[in-house]
């Protein structure tokens, strides 16, 4: 009776929004499924970039209806990036973090085209802060303004803070000396992998123990029901290419964006979880305070790690409506 009683709640959502459709735009080139749902037609848009790269959660083409507290102050863009989700492709060394700002541009342009008279708002995550970030670079006022959380700025994985964090973890002497060893220039996906895995298990760095536990099956039931996802779809967001492709993640690891956040011109609002070493709260705070750019700042959240948890949710959600009412 429970699920049942959630699916008809999703479908009186779905059907007092006046916008809720899946529309298949030319992004970069190729042909491309976004979920735009709002109440109505004139709330502020805000453009959801997800992290990973190739991870399209929590807000994914396949997750209409299960936002109502966003549908109801703004018409969300949900976009599974190219290579994962409804949008799978095979990626390959063609593929460039500059080929994904273009099809973020392209998506921005559709629904400025859309929706002439409503703002425009970014809200990235992680990987996706990398494209935010470079769009303002690029075209620093095609959006009104950015809220990204777990920013990338530099030094990703294999730098010294994130050994030392390791280090005082609990890691086994072995892992840890392995992943000493390696470098941007001489890693290989087995080391992302371990590297991850191992500030997930043995520190707070993705999800901070010591805050509350973010429900994750409403999730996966919702685009397991989801009217738009197929299984196939659901598989992708979490099995495609994107864990193949490291000729990406070697331009991640030669990036240094302090300079681009540094000369925003439209609000750009950080916020990063007090523990997370992944996207360093350091690098961010340094950065702010030398930029002397009042478009700029960082906001931390207690309890919270490089994943945007139940704590993290609400702080962005807050400073989301924030930006749209200034």
């Amino acid at each position: 009776m429970k699920d049942q009683t959630t699916k008809r709640k999703r479908k009186d959502i779905i059907a007092g929004n006046e916008v809720s459709e899946v529309v298949t735009l030319s992004l970069g080139g190729f042909d491309q499924k976004v979920l735009i749902e709002g109440k109505c037609r004139d709330l502020p848009v805000l453009i959801t970039l997800h992290g990973g790269p190739g991870s399209p959660l929590p807000f994914s083409v396949g997750a209409r209806g299960m936002f109502p507290e966003f549908t109801d102050r703004f018409l969300l863009v949900c976009w599974d990036q190219l290579g994962c989700g409804i949008n799978e492709h095979e990626l390959d060394e063609s593929f460039t973090i500059d080929s994904f700002v273009t099809m973020t541009e392209d998506l921005v342009k559709a629904m400025k085209s859309r929706f002439p008279g409503n703002k425009i708002y970014l809200f990235s995550m992680s990987w996706g802060s990398i494209l935010s970030a470079k769009l303002t670079e690029r075209d620093p006022h095609l959006v009104d303004g950015v809220v990204a959380w777990g920013q990338i700025i530099k030094n990703l994985f294999f730098c010294d803070e994130v050994m030392e964090t390791l280090a005082a973890s609990g890691l086994p002497a072995k892992k840890l000396e392995h992943l000493r060893g390696v470098n941007k220039d001489n890693f290989t996906m087995k080391d992302l992998q371990l590297v991850s895995s191992s500030l997930t298990k043995y520190t707070n760095a993705y999800r901070d123990k010591t805050g509350p536990k973010t429900p994750i099956m409403p999730f996966v039931i919702g685009l397991a029901t989801s009217p738009d996802y197929s299984m196939k779809a659901l598989k992708a967001t979490v099995s495609n290419s994107y864990s193949r492709d490291i000729s990406l993640w070697k331009e991640i690891f030669e990036l240094d964006l302090s300079e681009a956040l540094a000369r925003v011109k439209v609000p750009y609002h950080i916020l990063d979880g007090t523990s997370d070493v992944v996207a360093s709260v350091k690098t961010a705070e340094e950065l702010v305070e030398k930029s002397n750019n009042r478009l700029l700042d960082l906001e931390t959240v207690e309890h919270s790690g490089h994943l945007s948890g139940t704590l993290a949710m609400e702080r962005i959600f807050e400073a989301l409506c924030k930006m749209a009412e200034q």
